[in-house]
Protein backbone atom coordinates (compact mmCIF):
# COMPACT_ATOMS: atom_id res chain seq x y z
CA UNK A 1 0.00 0.00 0.00
CA UNK A 2 2.79 2.19 1.29
CA UNK A 3 4.77 1.78 -2.14
CA UNK A 4 1.84 2.20 -4.07
CA UNK A 5 1.28 5.58 -2.64
CA UNK A 6 4.96 6.88 -3.14
CA UNK A 7 4.60 5.89 -6.77
CA UNK A 8 1.29 8.00 -7.08
CA UNK A 9 3.19 10.89 -5.44
CA UNK A 10 6.41 10.20 -8.04
CA UNK A 11 3.82 10.36 -11.08
CA UNK A 12 2.09 13.81 -9.83
CA UNK A 13 5.43 15.26 -9.20
CA UNK A 14 6.37 14.41 -13.07
CA UNK A 15 3.55 15.72 -13.98
CA UNK A 16 4.17 19.16 -12.92
CA UNK A 17 7.65 19.12 -13.95
CA UNK A 18 7.81 21.55 -17.41
CA UNK A 19 8.66 19.18 -20.71
CA UNK A 20 11.38 21.58 -21.60
CA UNK A 21 14.19 23.69 -19.36
CA UNK A 22 13.07 27.81 -19.94
CA UNK A 23 15.72 29.36 -22.44
CA UNK A 24 17.00 32.54 -20.54
CA UNK A 25 15.24 35.72 -22.02
CA UNK A 26 18.75 37.08 -22.83
CA UNK A 27 21.03 34.15 -23.63
CA UNK A 28 24.60 34.88 -24.77
CA UNK A 29 25.05 33.79 -28.19
CA UNK A 30 28.68 33.03 -29.80
CA UNK A 31 29.43 32.73 -33.69
CA UNK A 32 31.95 33.26 -36.23
CA UNK A 33 32.33 37.27 -37.08
CA UNK A 34 31.08 37.04 -41.22
CA UNK A 35 27.82 35.43 -39.85
CA UNK A 36 27.86 37.92 -37.01
CA UNK A 37 28.06 41.02 -39.55
CA UNK A 38 25.60 39.43 -41.92
CA UNK A 39 23.01 39.61 -38.68
CA UNK A 40 22.92 43.19 -38.51
CA UNK A 41 20.08 44.99 -39.48
CA UNK A 42 20.81 47.32 -42.55
CA UNK A 43 19.64 51.32 -42.50
CA UNK A 44 19.95 54.49 -43.53
CA UNK A 45 21.50 56.66 -40.40
CA UNK A 46 20.29 60.32 -39.37
CA UNK A 47 21.74 62.52 -36.95
CA UNK A 48 18.99 64.72 -37.10
CA UNK A 49 17.83 65.79 -33.19
CA UNK A 50 21.75 64.76 -32.12
CA UNK A 51 23.23 66.14 -29.04
CA UNK A 52 25.71 64.27 -26.39
CA UNK A 53 23.66 65.37 -23.40
CA UNK A 54 20.93 62.98 -24.33
CA UNK A 55 23.26 59.89 -23.61
CA UNK A 56 23.89 60.61 -19.31
CA UNK A 57 27.07 59.36 -18.41
CA UNK A 58 29.14 58.85 -16.42
CA UNK A 59 26.59 57.76 -13.70
CA UNK A 60 27.52 55.98 -10.28
CA UNK A 61 28.35 53.12 -12.08
CA UNK A 62 27.75 48.91 -11.38
CA UNK A 63 28.50 49.56 -7.50
CA UNK A 64 27.05 53.44 -6.49
CA UNK A 65 28.24 52.53 -3.02
CA UNK A 66 32.44 52.53 -4.13
CA UNK A 67 32.58 56.32 -4.36
CA UNK A 68 33.19 56.04 -8.27
CA UNK A 69 31.47 56.98 -11.07
CA UNK A 70 31.56 54.41 -14.48
CA UNK A 71 34.49 55.89 -15.86
CA UNK A 72 36.60 55.25 -12.67
CA UNK A 73 34.96 51.41 -12.72
CA UNK A 74 36.42 50.93 -16.13
CA UNK A 75 39.98 52.04 -15.47
CA UNK A 76 40.23 50.11 -12.21
CA UNK A 77 38.68 47.05 -13.92
CA UNK A 78 41.03 46.96 -17.30
CA UNK A 79 44.11 47.99 -15.41
CA UNK A 80 47.09 45.47 -15.82
CA UNK A 81 48.73 47.21 -12.71
CA UNK A 82 46.03 48.13 -9.99
CA UNK A 83 46.21 51.36 -9.36
CA UNK A 84 46.00 53.02 -5.75
CA UNK A 85 42.01 54.11 -4.79
CA UNK A 86 42.20 56.86 -2.98
CA UNK A 87 39.13 59.33 -1.16
CA UNK A 88 36.37 60.32 -3.91
CA UNK A 89 37.91 57.79 -5.93
CA UNK A 90 41.37 59.54 -6.84
CA UNK A 91 43.46 57.15 -8.97
CA UNK A 92 47.18 56.84 -8.77
CA UNK A 93 49.66 54.40 -10.19
CA UNK A 94 48.50 51.67 -11.83
CA UNK A 95 49.31 50.65 -15.92
CA UNK A 96 47.19 49.76 -19.03
CA UNK A 97 47.11 48.89 -22.22
CA UNK A 98 45.84 50.69 -24.82
CA UNK A 99 44.70 47.93 -27.33
CA UNK A 100 44.06 50.45 -30.38
CA UNK A 101 47.75 52.18 -30.53
CA UNK A 102 49.64 49.16 -28.46
CA UNK A 103 51.08 51.40 -25.78
CA UNK A 104 51.34 51.46 -22.36
CA UNK A 105 49.85 53.75 -19.99
CA UNK A 106 50.98 54.95 -16.58
CA UNK A 107 48.93 58.06 -15.69
CA UNK A 108 44.84 57.26 -15.61
CA UNK A 109 44.70 61.51 -17.06
CA UNK A 110 46.32 59.90 -20.12
CA UNK A 111 43.16 57.85 -20.88
CA UNK A 112 39.90 57.56 -22.42
CA UNK A 113 37.19 55.65 -21.99
CA UNK A 114 35.98 54.81 -25.38
CA UNK A 115 32.19 53.93 -26.42
CA UNK A 116 33.15 51.18 -28.68
CA UNK A 117 29.98 52.18 -31.07
CA UNK A 118 30.56 56.02 -30.45
CA UNK A 119 27.25 57.89 -28.69
CA UNK A 120 26.53 60.32 -31.87
CA UNK A 121 26.76 56.71 -33.70
CA UNK A 122 24.46 55.03 -31.37
CA UNK A 123 22.31 57.67 -32.04
CA UNK A 124 22.61 57.08 -35.88
CA UNK A 125 21.86 53.67 -35.59
CA UNK A 126 18.53 53.31 -33.62
CA UNK A 127 19.24 54.84 -30.12
CA UNK A 128 17.37 58.13 -31.14
CA UNK A 129 13.92 56.10 -30.42
CA UNK A 130 15.01 55.17 -27.05
CA UNK A 131 13.94 56.65 -23.49
CA UNK A 132 16.57 58.65 -21.91
CA UNK A 133 16.85 55.67 -19.50
CA UNK A 134 18.16 53.23 -22.41
CA UNK A 135 20.57 56.00 -23.75
CA UNK A 136 21.76 56.49 -19.90
CA UNK A 137 22.23 52.77 -19.72
CA UNK A 138 24.31 52.32 -22.92
CA UNK A 139 26.65 55.06 -22.25
CA UNK A 140 27.48 53.38 -18.84
CA UNK A 141 27.34 49.89 -20.05
CA UNK A 142 29.65 47.47 -17.94
CA UNK A 143 27.59 44.39 -18.80
CA UNK A 144 29.64 43.28 -21.60
CA UNK A 145 33.15 44.43 -21.68
CA UNK A 146 33.60 45.78 -25.23
CA UNK A 147 31.05 48.46 -24.47
CA UNK A 148 33.73 50.52 -22.83
CA UNK A 149 37.02 50.59 -23.42
CA UNK A 150 40.15 52.01 -22.03
CA UNK A 151 42.69 53.41 -24.22
CA UNK A 152 45.22 56.72 -24.94
CA UNK A 153 42.81 60.01 -25.54
CA UNK A 154 44.96 60.41 -28.80
CA UNK A 155 43.65 57.36 -30.28
CA UNK A 156 39.67 58.26 -28.79
CA UNK A 157 39.59 61.40 -30.34
CA UNK A 158 41.32 60.46 -33.66
CA UNK A 159 38.39 57.71 -33.63
CA UNK A 160 35.63 60.54 -32.79
CA UNK A 161 32.49 59.47 -33.98
CA UNK A 162 33.69 57.54 -37.12
CA UNK A 163 32.12 53.78 -37.63
CA UNK A 164 34.78 51.23 -39.52
CA UNK A 165 34.31 52.15 -42.70
CA UNK A 166 36.30 55.77 -42.12
CA UNK A 167 38.37 54.92 -39.28
CA UNK A 168 39.94 51.62 -37.52
CA UNK A 169 42.86 50.97 -35.15
CA UNK A 170 46.07 52.18 -35.62
CA UNK A 171 47.57 48.75 -34.58
CA UNK A 172 46.39 46.65 -37.91
CA UNK A 173 46.67 43.79 -35.67
CA UNK A 174 43.83 44.01 -33.91
CA UNK A 175 41.44 44.69 -36.70
CA UNK A 176 39.50 41.47 -35.98
CA UNK A 177 38.86 41.70 -32.75
CA UNK A 178 38.02 45.51 -33.34
CA UNK A 179 35.62 44.85 -35.66
CA UNK A 180 34.40 41.93 -33.47
CA UNK A 181 33.48 44.41 -30.86
CA UNK A 182 31.76 46.53 -32.72
CA UNK A 183 29.67 44.39 -34.25
CA UNK A 184 29.24 42.49 -30.99
CA UNK A 185 28.13 46.33 -29.43
CA UNK A 186 25.27 46.90 -32.12
CA UNK A 187 23.52 43.27 -31.72
CA UNK A 188 23.71 43.52 -28.50
CA UNK A 189 21.74 46.62 -28.54
CA UNK A 190 19.92 45.90 -32.29
CA UNK A 191 21.54 49.07 -33.84
CA UNK A 192 21.73 49.47 -37.40
CA UNK A 193 24.61 49.90 -39.58
CA UNK A 194 24.31 51.68 -42.92
CA UNK A 195 25.97 50.62 -46.33
CA UNK A 196 29.39 52.17 -46.59
CA UNK A 197 29.42 50.59 -42.98
CA UNK A 198 28.37 47.27 -43.62
CA UNK A 199 30.81 47.05 -47.02
CA UNK A 200 33.65 47.66 -44.61
CA UNK A 201 33.02 45.71 -41.84
CA UNK A 202 32.75 42.79 -44.79
CA UNK A 203 36.13 43.86 -45.76
CA UNK A 204 37.64 43.53 -42.87
CA UNK A 205 35.23 39.97 -41.66
CA UNK A 206 36.83 38.32 -45.01
CA UNK A 207 40.35 38.67 -43.54
CA UNK A 208 39.65 36.85 -40.04
CA UNK A 209 38.26 33.72 -40.75
CA UNK A 210 38.59 32.50 -36.71
CA UNK A 211 37.55 35.22 -34.93
CA UNK A 212 34.11 34.80 -33.64
CA UNK A 213 31.68 37.22 -31.89
CA UNK A 214 29.97 36.53 -28.62
CA UNK A 215 27.09 39.08 -27.66
CA UNK A 216 24.25 38.96 -24.93
CA UNK A 217 21.48 40.95 -26.03
CA UNK A 218 20.88 43.78 -23.27
CA UNK A 219 18.50 44.00 -21.06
Amino acid sequence: MVNAVLRGLTAAALCVLPATIPTPAHAAETLPLTEAVAGLPVAIESRDGYSRDKFRHWNAGDDPADGCNTRSEVLIHEAVTPPTVGPGCRLTGGTWWSYYDAIVVASAAGLDIDHMVPLAEAWDSGASAWTAQRREAYANDQGAEPSLVAVTARSNRSKADQDPAEWLPPAADVHCRYVAEWVGTKLRWALAADDAELAALEGVASGCPYQMVTYEPAP
